[in-house]
């Protein structure tokens, strides 16, 4: 075995790592999205339609609105 052979080994392996790193970092955003999503959508669902009204929305948009949280399902922009 030579020293090349060696550092390009310890590279390749750090690579591999890398990515496998990055790919579960990746999953792993992804699940805790898909969790705040059907934590918003439950509590969605726990309203009463008269609360829905009230914020704006319908029993018929609450996966839409849990899908696309930072969109209203209207097009309106609420002033901040």
């Amino acid at each position: 075995m030579s020293i090349t052979y060696g550092a390009t080994g310890l590279r390749r392996t750090a690579a591999r790592k890398r990515y496998v790193s990055q790919a579960f970092r990746q999953y792993w955003r992804a699940f805790l999205q898909w969790r705040c999503r059907e934590r918003l959508r439950t509590d969605l669902c726990n309203l009463s339609d008269r609360e829905l009204m009230d914020i704006g929305t319908t029993r018929g948009e609450i996966d839409y609105v849990a899908s696309n949280q930072w969109r209203d399902p209207r097009g309106i922009r609420s002033v901040e």
